[in-house]
């Protein structure tokens, strides 16, 4: 199984780097909001995998934890672009 592991690893390790590239690069903040919450995606992913891998749930908490911040910081740059959308 160790060679899967390998080839998972370097698959999340080029998806983040392509995420974070699009987050300093990105023209507009909806481009660096989508590439944020994909960057939690594959966090969440991380962790998911960590856990079947490891056959446990202690990171759970921690999962939870992650989900619950990308959620709440789409809905801040949501309510900030359109608010800023409204402005004559």
């Amino acid at each position: 199984m160790n060679p899967l592991l390998l080839i998972i690893m370097i698959v999340f390790a080029i998806a983040a780097t392509l995420t974070v590239i699009r987050i300093v690069l990105g023209p507009s903040i909806l481009d660096r909001a989508v590439a944020s919450d994909v960057l939690v995606t594959e966090v969440i992913c991380v962790l998911g995998a960590e856990m079947a891998i490891d056959q446990h749930t202690r990171t759970l908490p921690v999962l939870l934890v992650v989900a619950a911040v990308g959620v709440f910081g789409s809905i801040a740059v949501a309510r900030y672009v359109a608010r800023r959308d409204n402005t004559p």
